[in-house]
């Protein structure tokens, strides 16, 4: 079986998730066309309601998206989605992401917090060491 995945992350505010997700991985939030979603509400097959402006542009509420710069457009590709949830995090991820930075751990570490993260603690077992984030929206990481 050949699978591709896609990591879907409910939020609060998807549209600055995504950028800020984008931005810690080097990935870029993947375009949306306005002119197609005003297409979509003036032909009554989507509302107002299921638009909003974010930073000048006309976008989906629901979410967005993200990939590798190089990816963008192609299916399939490795894509992280943000979706709009009801309701703020109130409990422990079940699964979360772990970053592998090209610096050291601790560079990382204070320019994620610099951006929105929070620090969590420090882990280790036996030679490995990581460190748990929390994203702007108390979404649990790791960076190892």
């Amino acid at each position: 079986m050949d699978l591709s995945i896609q990591v879907t992350l409910d939020c609060t505010d998807p549209h600055t998730q995504a950028a800020w997700w984008a931005q810690t991985l080097g990935w870029t939030v993947e375009p949306i066309e306005p002119g197609f979603i005003r297409k979509m509400v003036d032909a009554g097959q989507a509302s107002e309601a299921d638009t909003m402006d974010f930073n000048g542009e006309l976008v989906w509420r629901i979410g967005a998206g993200i990939c590798p710069v190089d990816q963008v457009g192609q299916m399939p590709r490795q894509r992280m989605v943000f979706q709009r949830a009801p309701e703020p995090k109130t409990v422990k991820n079940r699964m979360h992401l772990d970053l592998h930075p090209g610096t050291d751990k601790d560079v990382q570490r204070e320019q994620l917090i610099a951006r929105g993260a929070r620090f969590l603690y420090a882990g280790n077992q036996g030679p490995f060491t990581w460190y748990a984030m929390a994203d702007p929206e108390d979404n649990e990481f790791c960076i190892s």
